[in-house]
């Protein structure tokens, strides 16, 4: 309001200006000296009041009338600030979030022991291997005599073979108790009811040479053993081999693989 009435008579002011200012030209051509004095003294109180009326108003517009608005904007703007910080601050949890479930969904699926064996054996058809040291605990022919134990460690591998690949197992023993100590080792670890093994591909032999001419007639994709000899003899026919030992051989053959037992060959330990 107060505003609105200094504007008003400004503009009186200059009304009344620019009127005495075309009354004092049509004077000037009429009025002697006194008069023109008068006029200009006139003139100049009129010029002299509107300064004095004038005056107040600069230091009034440099009031802070607004300071407390200005208080309030502080407050407002403290708010938005913390508002946005807030929303700032949810936003990164929600992108968190969303990022973790992204990792979750994305992460690697850890490949089955079936994968992992179907993939090691590149798509191996027929596997033929040898019972000592790989799928029984015992390492020579004479302890076969006395019993057969399947090491149980190797039998969830064993039993994945069975399911992807046409497997056959071979001995040599010295007599018929140890192969009825085998059958009877292998049957017990549930090999030829769960790995669906039937025991007419369990081959018995009496000598080495016996289960390399095996081996042979077969032409398996992969042969599995622990003798060395064997291995070495057979590098030249059959695709792929893994020798089963903890020392590795002295010059092997490229399609010949060492591992120290076959789970680790397919990396179960």
């Amino acid at each position: 309001m107060a505003d609105n009435s200094k504007e008003d008579f400004l503009q009186l002011i200059k009304r009344v200006g620019a009127f005495l200012t075309v009354k004092l030209s049509d004077l000037f051509r009429r009025l002697d000296s006194r008069s023109v004095g008068a006029i200009a003294g006139l003139a100049f109180a009129v010029v002299f009041t509107w300064r004095v009326l004038r005056t107040p108003s600069g230091p009034q517009r440099r009031q802070p009338k607004r300071q407390a608005p200005a208080a309030s904007n502080s407050g407002v703007n403290n708010h938005e600030s913390i508002d946005a910080s807030s929303s700032g601050v949810s936003n990164a949890t929600e992108d968190s979030r969303t990022q973790n479930v992204v990792d979750e969904f994305f992460q690697p699926v850890k490949p089955t022991l079936g994968q992992i064996v179907r993939q090691r054996l590149s798509e191996g058809r027929k596997v033929t291997c040898g019972l000592l040291g790989v799928i029984l605990e015992e390492s020579s022919p004479e302890e076969l005599q006395k019993q057969a134990t399947v090491r149980s460690s190797v039998l969830e591998v064993l039993l994945e073979i069975t399911k992807i690949c046409d497997l056959y197992l071979m001995e040599r023993v010295l007599d018929d108790e140890s192969e009825k100590n085998i059958l009877a080792a292998l049957e017990s670890a549930g090999i030829f009811t769960s790995g669906g093994l039937v025991k007419d591909k369990v081959l018995f032999c009496s000598t080495e040479n016996g289960r390399t001419s095996f081996v042979r007639q077969l032409e398996p994709d992969w042969h599995i053993d622990s003798s060395p000899e064997i291995i070495t003899q057979l590098a030249r026919f059959i695709k792929y081999q893994i020798y089963i030992s903890p020392t590795k051989l002295e010059r092997p053959a490229s399609n010949v693989f060492t591992a120290s037992t076959l789970e680790q060959f397919f990396g179960c330990v």
